[in-house]
């Protein structure tokens, strides 16, 4: 049976395109991953994991071994100014590593632009594309080209979305009149599968993408699918940087996808070649509205199967898993007796906090908390769930992260807040009662000063925040 290996499968493509795979019979999958406990919930039992990165030798020879196609789903956009050379360096390891195990082909999914005029993102993406491309005589290379991606849960989608839903007027920087040709994630894992059953002789570079439209029309028809009247007024003195710091206040992605989304957004982002037509003449790309309609579809039936910030290189919006928190040196424990509820059901009640639903007790206290970290440039609570009710091991929680999951027992949360030391929140429920601690690992004096500063608000808050859930456990769903 073929062998199948995909990179990147914890992140917003990869989860998606593992799923539809693992539903191919005649497939056998393999993934490549750096935090396998984030794929507790994705039935890897039907796929073979490897835990490991591009930049380990060793353990990527080991996930190449007896590959046939490779996907190539991974790229260091969060891992700060020297994302393009950590691209690059990925990019030959995995060509060079690819060619020693003889895989017969690499699918790729960058992005549309031109050399001359993309952003540093979107060169970053070009270029890593034709160092995957530049031995065709050893490996073939299937290069996917897409702009924006639409669907739930998307960062291009999360930012049209919540820009539509908290601004009825917006003023808006010129370059909202760039044309662009968005594309539904569905169409995109469309073309993604078939590139494993392309037959072809060579590389191939394939430009996907539907209608072409301005990032203003994108706005407007969004807003219509959405039942919404909005109004944009474009002016000149919008800067980048200044439109990113407004994006970040106003919707959920951070500042450096925020600078990254204006940046490849303020230059055309075209289909340059037929290829899509020749190669998959059965796929048609459903209309943006359409495209938008069934990612609101998807949020409303919290059938959301993966966001934006699943995965990054940058520690932002990844986990590590626990092992570090017991590097804390301080710690805060409080308590709730639950009385005869079901140990369950408390749990149930725990793993609902966040999102819409808030955290109980005193929101108004962490909305301005949200708001304090989103000037700080941190994540704020606009990230919110990917699901209302359900929790998974690297999922966001507001300006949290998933890092641990073990019902009833522990759901296990890292702090993503702009702070001077590390932050853990450790919910469990045993011996009739609910616990909370909180372990801190602080960062110099500031770090110290910071949690003596912080301890009256805990001790007010994190009580309140335990009663409420048990209160909630009560009332049921």
């Amino acid at each position: 049976m073929p062998n199948v290996l995909i990179t990147g499968a914890t992140g917003y493509v990869g989860r998606r395109l593992t799923e539809r795979l693992l539903r191919e019979p005649e497939l056998q999958v393999r993934l490549l991953v750096r935090n396998p406990h984030k794929l507790e919930d994705l039935h890897s039992a039907e796929a073979e994991v490897v835990e490991g990165s591009t930049f380990d030798v060793d353990s990527l020879a080991a996930a190449l071994k007896g590959i046939h196609t490779a996907y190539y789903l991974i790229h260091s956009m969060g891992a700060g100014k020297e994302y393009r050379r950590l691209d690059r360096q990925s990019a030959e390891n995995f060509t060079s590593a690819s060619i020693t195990a003889g895989v017969k082909r690499i699918v790729y999914l960058g992005g549309l632009g031109d050399r001359e005029t993309a952003s540093p993102h979107l060169l970053s993406r070009i270029e890593t594309g034709e160092i995957l491309s530049r031995e065709p005589q050893s490996i073939q290379t299937i290069w996917l080209r897409a702009a924006v991606i639409i669907g739930s849960g998307s960062a291009g989608f999360e930012m049209i979305r919540h820009l539509l839903q908290k601004l009825p007027l917006m003023i808006t920087p010129r370059w909202v009149s760039s044309r662009t040709q968005p594309i539904g994630i569905e169409d995109v894992l469309d073309y993604l599968v078939r590139s494993f059953y392309l037959t072809v002789k060579g590389n191939l570079t394939v430009d996907i993408g539907a209608e072409s439209m301005s990032f203003k029309n994108m706005l407007i028809e969004a807003s219509r699918v959405m039942g919404l009247k909005r109004y944009l007024f474009p002016v000149p003195f919008f800067s980048p940087r200044l439109s990113s710091y407004w994006l970040i206040l106003m919707t959920p992605v951070d500042f450096r996808i925020a600078r990254e989304l204006v940046e490849g957004l303020r230059t055309e982002t075209l289909i340059r070649n037929q290829n899509a037509r020749r190669w998959f003449p059965d796929i048609h790309p459903k209309p943006y509205a359409e495209a938008v309609g069934q990612a609101l579809a998807e949020i409303e039936r919290n059938q959301v199967v993966s966001r934006w910030c699943d995965s990054s290189a940058d520690i932002e919006c990844d986990i590590r898993g626990p092992d570090k928190i017991e590097d804390a040196v301080l710690r805060e424990v409080y308590h709730e007796d639950i009385g005869s509820l079901s140990e369950d059901i408390v749990f149930d009640a725990v793993s609902s906090v966040g999102g819409d639903r808030g955290w109980f007790r005193h929101n108004w206290l962490w909305s301005l908390r949200g708001r304090v970290d989103k000037l700080l440039r941190g994540p704020g609570l606009s990230r919110g769930r990917r699901d209302a009710e359900r929790l998974r091991p690297g999922d966001s929680l507001d300006f949290w992260k998933v890092v641990d999951l073990e019902p009833p027992r522990r759901l296990l949360l890292l702090s993503q807040m702009k702070l001077p030391g590390k932050v853990w929140l450790d919910f469990g429920v045993h011996d009739r009662t609910l616990r909370l601690t909180v372990h801190f690992l602080p960062r110099g004096l500031a770090g110290r000063l910071y949690w003596t500063l912080a301890g009256p608000i805990h001790r007010f808050l994190f009580p309140a925040t335990l009663r409420g859930i048990v209160k909630a456990a009560r009332l049921g769903p």
